[in-house]
């Protein structure tokens, strides 16, 4: 085996492996006896067939096979011991590579463009700088955090007198001439809630009704709509297109939803029993969550700043254009060359980031370890849970929680990257100068609306 290399420049050489017989016979004679132990034809004992006739069926195919590990092998371990950087995948040569002939030949050459990243080294400072914005908790973000947890904490209360957003349950009665319909529709248990309803005047109907009390309305003119029609009268909705005669309700039960008092109960419901014993721990509680939220946000913000920073840093380093434009349009045959060109700036500006982050985080010895996977998917499983207003959860349950997130693949090697990349970013925030300014939530926004 012989493998040259010849550069053109600094991103772009071409390594060409030579090939020859006694390379690859005792391995391509070795698998052959193989093939002859195990192959049955008629006419021969298992094991006797001739080696010319088992050369004959299986030898191009064991040749071709055996060359092709043999030219995988090299070439990336050449790649290694060599420390090449390469980019992409090597490529065939277009120009100097000759059709290969597996029946004629018996020695071979194989010619592979490789391109090569850039060489530099990253070295930054605190003239390097970096805005950093501290998002502002504010007194409406509180208050609104609060409004969220005593409706979703609330109960349902049963009422005498009716109001708008009540759940009326009672008997619909089909009227005809201002009178029950003993032959008309008649749905017991039937529910409705005025709010639901689009005609005013069909609202006022209910107005400081009581329980117990007889309403008659029409529910073609409340709701205007099949679905709801059919849903109230449980008809089909072809029936609820011909419906428009008056009803009467018999109000047997009015519920309506309370929100929670805050209360030591309300507190225990949120946080577990105890943690919070106080409104003003409450909103401490509260202020802290908040807090931890915009903090995840404005280290996003930062990491976004960051990585532009760094990529405009180094705008002048060369790629091996051509290899990667073939590289990648190879790689992606439903992507046309026009539409590689408008996005091969942008991702220049990936990869250029790409391996500013990898010297960052070779230089420094960062290594992302099994426990720094769990604690990251702890803290994801904490933000899904909080989602759905399970805060205070045991660490059980969120163990849990993170325990199943983690069974699939694709989630932990994202979380790998992501924790080595955050890690990178802690680097450059003791390194560059951040500029700390503080924002509120509303300008914070359309600042990322902006980008």
């Amino acid at each position: 085996m012989n493998i040259v290399r010849k550069d053109f420049d600094q991103n772009n050489a071409v390594v060409t492996l030579r090939i020859e017989k006694v390379d690859y016979f005792e391995n391509v004679e070795k698998t052959l006896r193989d093939y002859r132990k195990k192959t049955n034809l008629p006419g021969f004992r298992p094991g006797n067939v001739p080696a010319g006739l088992v050369k004959k069926m299986h030898g191009k195919a064991v040749l071709a096979q055996e060359i092709n590990k043999l030219v995988s092998d090299n070439l990336y371990n050449y790649i290694r011991e060599n420390n090449i950087n390469i980019l992409g995948e090597p490529l065939p040569n277009q120009t100097e590579q000759q059709a290969i002939d597996f029946d004629t030949q018996e020695d071979f050459e194989f010619v592979f463009d490789l391109g090569i990243a850039p060489e530099f080294e990253v070295q930054l400072s605190n003239k390097d700088k970096v805005t950093y914005y501290n998002i502002a908790v504010s007194e409406e973000m509180i208050q609104n955090q609060i409004k969220s947890y005593t409706g979703r904490y609330g109960k349902y209360i049963q009422e005498e007198t009716v109001e708008e957003k009540d759940m009326l349950k009672g008997e619909l009665l089909e009227m005809t001439n201002g009178k029950v319909n003993e032959d008309g529709l008649k749905i017991k248990d039937a529910t409705l809630t005025i709010a639901y309803m689009k005609d005013a005047d069909q609202k006022a109907l209910f107005e400081n009704a009581k329980k117990g009390d007889l309403v008659v309305f029409n529910p073609a003119k409340a709701f205007e709509n099949e679905a709801e029609i059919s849903s109230l009268l449980k008809i089909s909705k072809d029936q609820a297109k011909t419906i428009d005669a008056d009803f009467q309700l018999k109000i047997e039960s009015i519920t309506r939803y309370h929100e929670s008092e805050i209360d030591q109960e309300f507190f225990d419901k949120i946080y577990g029993e105890g943690v919070v014993t106080s409104e003003e721990e409450f909103r401490a509680k509260i202020t802290e969550n908040i807090q931890e939220a915009l903090t995840s946000d404005s280290e996003y913000k930062f990491g976004i700043d960051a990585q532009q920073m760094l990529v405009e840093k180094f705008n002048n380093l060369t790629f091996p254009d051509a290899f990667l434009k073939r590289w990648v349009l190879s790689s992606n045959e439903n992507l046309s060359p026009e539409k590689l060109d408008e996005d091969y700036s942008k991702m220049i500006e990936d990869l250029t980031w790409h391996l500013v982050k990898d010297k960052l985080a070779k230089a420094n010895d960062i290594k992302v370890e099994k426990a720094d996977v769990d604690e990251f998917a702890k803290a994801m499983a904490k933000a899904q849970l909080a989602q759905y207003g399970m805060v205070g959860m045991d660490d059980d349950m969120v163990s849990n929680f993170a325990k199943e997130m983690l069974k699939k693949e694709d989630t932990v090697k994202n979380i790998v990257e992501k924790v080595a990349e955050n890690k990178v970013f802690a680097i450059l925030k003791n390194t560059v100068k951040l500029e700390n300014k503080k924002i509120s939530i509303e300008d914070f926004n359309k600042m990322l609306e902006q980008k």
